[in-house]
């Protein structure tokens, strides 16, 4: 195989994302109207951009029109992955309780499907939350699902009684290089942007993208992980681990979390194309990918093989 290749004259490396197991849930939001919804997400969905210190990776999966939520309102579905099941049971009902609880007119609705595989985990969410009626709380089963109404101060807060957890992948990645920021920042935005009606995946950074991007480690025993120098412009003359050339001055990151293997790699085909037909200019470069050499996590997307 080719050491790399081009798409619209924009060179493509001949690398692989390396990303790992993550345990993983999704929440459907619902409001008297859009725009509580959109605060009520905003809320829940803050702090959640990486594990490394928010220990969750949380965001807006897609916007849902009144017709495909539970209730018949508009809605959000929210994908939320951590790296263990412990922390996802700590991160879900904290967020549901302050964030949805008391976002007005809102509802909270588990968003995996019984019949979905690998779904026989739970996560509490009214189960937690009932306690907060102080004893007027209300149970109801319809089905095989059990809700919970809670009494608030414009009503009833209305939610599941958990949701199930599923198994997910955190990691996948592709980064944008150029000698432009305004061109790395258009290219960045169109990949997002093509990105975000796809189902199943998130982009849990500002934007859908990070420029501190991290590496397994640091030279500090109190941390665990620490800036990617490799990708770092201001350490390329002086660092000798640094994969930039000599016309490269900036780099940027697209982050994906998914359900599933196939789901990331799709995303990252959608992505790559959509920077690659970007108006950018000639100030995107290259595209490569982040990995460890495989001693990180056992899913591997290589780049020639999802772009073919």
């Amino acid at each position: 195989m080719d050491e790399f290749f081009h798409i619209n004259g924009i060179r493509i490396d001949a690398t692989f994302a390396e990303a790992f197991d993550m345990k993983a849930t999704r929440l459907i939001v619902t409001a008297d109207d859009r725009q509580w919804t959109t605060d009520a997400a905003a809320a829940m969905t803050g702090f959640g951009t990486s594990v490394i210190a928010c220990g969750i990776e949380i965001a807006v999966e897609r916007e849902l029109a009144a017709n495909e939520t539970p209730d018949g309102r508009p809605g959000v579905a929210i994908l939320a992955f951590t790296v263990s099941g412990k922390e996802m049971e700590k991160q879900i009902p904290r967020r549901a309780g302050q964030c949805i609880l008391t976002c007005p007119t809102t509802a909270l609705y588990a968003g995996i499907e019984e019949s979905e595989p690998k779904s026989d985990k739970r996560i509490a969410i009214g189960k937690s939350l009932r306690y907060f009626g102080d004893g007027h709380q209300i149970s109801k089963v319809i089905g095989s699902r059990r809700y919970w109404r809670i009494p608030v101060m414009d009503g009833e807060f209305v939610c599941d009684h958990d949701v199930a957890r599923t198994d997910g992948i955190g990691g996948g990645n592709f980064i944008l290089i150029g000698n432009d920021v305004k061109a790395v920042s258009t290219a960045c935005r169109a990949a997002v942007d093509a990105m975000r009606p796809l189902q199943d995946i998130i982009t849990p950074f500002p934007g859908g993208a990070t420029r501190s991007g991290s590496k397994v480690g640091s030279k500090y025993a109190a941390l665990f992980a620490s800036t990617n120098n490799a990708f770092c412009p201001t350490l390329r003359t002086s660092d000798p681990s640094s994969e930039l050339m000599r016309d490269e001055s900036i780099a940027m990151e697209v982050v994906i979390d998914g359900l599933s293997a196939e789901a990331i790699a799709n995303s990252m085909s959608v992505g790559i194309q959509a920077a690659c037909d970007s108006q950018t200019g000639g100030g995107l470069l290259r595209i490569t990918a982040g990995n460890y050499g495989g001693k990180l996590g056992r899913h591997h997307f290589h780049l020639a093989e999802i772009l073919k």
